[in-house]
């Protein structure tokens, strides 16, 4: 079979020339792949030459890149572009490439080389840059079990092949669950309450699914904007329940497996001697233990609760006023706060959404991204794309090619839920320059044009912090590239470009209204601001409770019997208010069984410390595209990568280190 994965790809900056890939293709390649990395790590442990950081750390990188490159092109693929033929080869390929990473890790003559660099790293000759590759790569081996022996080893390894086949299990049952689902609305009464972009957006999307009127979609953005604006409480209960027993249906019923998963995790844990699966996790994080988590958390928690209670007055009056039952339900907050938004604040969706089209916002944030880094975008048509919805665009800073950025905004079935940045190649200066290649998904509902809800387009610049994260890198080792840093400062990025989206001069420039072009009133800027903190204590009692379910799940030590009522008592021990509802069910919660987050939901939170404390400094000075400022954030955030210690970097950049005062305040939890 002539496959285009193990040739050379002769496309504009070597993008995956997705027009000639097959889901047949992959087994094939990264079987050969893997036996070929496998052989070239096998010839560095086995070399007779003393370890050197050339012969043992460099070439470990560089023997990476062939099989990396595939396997990068295959878990994109898997989660923006998944087909049933690609998934079955995801099932068949997870616990193969698992045991292949696995193999490499436990490889004792490797780890042994890799021992006897880091013991002698003051005496070699290396810069913080190398210094700090090494001390990783052997943290990594420790941490994936490279110090076990005999039958500790083996089980070790039987749990990391395991777990790659749960995990992909429970991403595909989340998809499949929400790719399914569609509420058809055919007449006006099932329409009330719906705005015309909503109705436009949903016609859309039932066009496309070949149903006949209005089709909303599990989507989060259709979704949430449904459960905000429709009249129906019976048409809202029913997109609530469907919302919130994703992967809880008996057809494909994730709790044996989310059960399966924890043990496995402790069992590793227990082998690498820590207490619990969290202990393990949170020892290469910035947090350092559960207990600095549990602190941060407890420190908006019961803040939150009261601001809750405040929220819910303010509802329940409103609901009087609607003639409503003041007993809310959690499918009638979003309906009920809008309707407190639009008195408190005058500030309705209906109005607002039209200055915000996915094409201005877009060009909003490569403006800020051009004042901030000298960042100029020229998009080409002519660039590899896995589907027509994808866009693609050349990056050059000061006039200096340094990435490829593609953007996928669209939902569709076939694509995971949520929003996300992933890159098909990181990039590194050692051994030639590698262009980084980056993309930014994110699941609006399409419509002609798109606007988008001001939740939206933070969302669309969160991501496109991440994204310059992964452009903006200039460090020689991939390995230490773009987002490959400690989870809880990953978040700080992305992020931290938030606060570009509310700075009132880039909502004069680019919020302009979709029809007649006008620039957003001021006064319309002023109740956008003004609003900021609307239902912050919805927002923060929903994000702290995901954050507590998860670092609790991940201290059990003997696993849990019964998901659905393990979840139930820690909500009444927190004592989360009913009418709030759960953001993320365990069944449905990807983040921590399909997404790297376990015992790390904690980290949006800890970076809005670090965010919110960076922020600070540009308020401070009165000026968001301070040029000095601009450049401190390039060289020691946007830049830096992991070429040294993040903590270190935050501090360059700051001056001090962080505290959970400003982000409180911002949260409006703290006067």
């Amino acid at each position: 079979m002539n496959n285009p994965l193990l040739q050379a790809w002769n496309t504009p900056h070597q993008l995956p020339p997705f027009d000639l890939i097959r889901p047949e293709h992959f087994a094939p390649a990264l079987e050969q792949l893997m036996t070929e990395h496998l052989q070239a790590v096998e010839a560095i442990a086995k070399q007779p030459s003393p370890a050197s950081f050339a012969n043992t750390v460099e070439a470990l990188e560089a023997a990476a890149l062939p099989l990396q490159r595939v396997s990068l092109v295959f878990h994109n693929l898997c989660s923006s572009h998944s087909t049933p033929e690609l998934q079955a080869v995801e099932r068949s390929l997870a616990p193969k490439l698992a045991a292949h990473h696995g193999a490499i890790y436990l490889n004792q003559k490797l780890f042994a080389r890799l021992d006897a660099l880091m013991r002698q790293a003051l005496e070699l000759e290396l810069n913080e840059e190398q210094r700090r590759l090494l001390q990783r790569l052997h943290l990594d081996f420790l941490m994936a079990g490279a110090c076990l022996q005999g039958e500790a080893r083996r089980e070790f390894a039987a749990c990391v092949e395991e777990l790659a086949v749960l995990s992909a299990r429970f991403g595909q049952n989340v998809l499949a669950d929400e790719s399914e689902y569609a509420l058809q609305l055919r007449d006006e009464a099932e329409l009330a309450g719906l705005p015309p972009s909503l109705r436009n957006a949903m016609a859309e999307t039932a066009r496309q699914r070949g149903l006949e009127g209005y089709a909303a979609t599990l989507a989060r953005s259709s979704a949430i904007a449904f459960l905000t604006h429709s009249s129906r409480a019976d048409l809202r209960e029913a997109i609530w329940r469907a919302w919130t027993t994703r992967g809880a249906r008996p057809a494909r019923d994730n709790r044996p497996l989310l059960q399966r998963i924890l043990q496995l995790r402790q069992q590793q844990a227990g082998l690498l001697g820590y207490a619990n699966y969290a202990d393990y996790a949170l020892s290469d994080r910035m947090a350092g233990t559960p207990q600095a988590v549990y602190q941060l958390l407890e420190q908006a928690w019961e803040p939150a609760k009261a601001l809750f209670a405040r929220e819910k007055q303010q509802l329940q009056a409103m609901a009087r006023k609607l003639g409503l039952d003041e007993d809310i339900a959690p499918w009638d907050w979003r309906y009920l706060a809008e309707k407190v938004r639009l008195e408190h604040y005058a500030l309705d969706d209906a109005e607002v959404k039209p200055y915000f089209s996915l094409a201005n916002m877009q060009a909003a944030m490569f403006d800020v991204a051009g004042r901030l880094f000298g960042l100029r975008f020229d998009e080409r048509n002519d660039l590899p794309r896995y589907h027509p919805d994808v866009r693609g665009w050349e990056v050059r800073r000061h006039g200096q090619l340094i990435g490829v950025f593609l953007s996928d905004n669209f939902a569709r079935p076939g694509k995971k839920g949520g929003a996300w940045m992933s890159v098909y190649r990181a990039q590194g200066l050692h051994g030639g320059v590698s262009l980084p290649i980056v993309v930014n998904n994110t699941n609006f509902a399409k419509g002609e044009p798109t606007l988008l809800s001001f939740d939206d387009v933070r969302t669309l610049f969160h991501e496109f912090g991440h994204g310059l994260h992964g452009l903006l890198s200039h460090v020689h080792y991939p390995r230490l590239s773009g987002t490959r840093v400690p989870r809880d400062y990953v978040e700080l990025p992305s992020q931290l470009m938030e606060n570009w989206a509310l700075v009132p001069e880039v909502l004069e420039k680019h919020a302009r209204h979709v029809e007649s072009g006008a620039a957003i009133p001021p006064a319309l800027v002023a109740k956008i601001l003004a609003a900021q903190n609307f239902q912050q204590g919805y927002a923060t009692v929903r994000y702290v409770i995901s954050a507590l379910l998860d670092l609790e799940l991940h201290q059990q030590t003997d696993g849990i019997d019964d998901a659905d009522a393990f979840q139930d008592e820690v909500c009444r021990r927190y004592g989360l208010p009913p009418e709030a509802g759960l953001a993320h069910s365990l069944p449905h919660f990807n983040h921590l069984f399909n997404g790297g987050y376990a015992a790390g939901y904690y980290v949006y939170l800890w970076a809005e410390v670090l965010e919110a404390e960076a922020f600070s400094v540009f308020e401070r000075h009165g000026d968001a595209f301070s040029p000095e400022l601009a450049d401190s954030l390039y060289r020691h955030i946007y830049s830096a990568g992991n070429a040294r210690d993040p903590q270190r970097s935050f501090q360059a950049f700051c001056g001090h280190a962080p505290s959970a005062s400003p982000m409180l305040r911002k949260r409006g939890l703290k006067d």
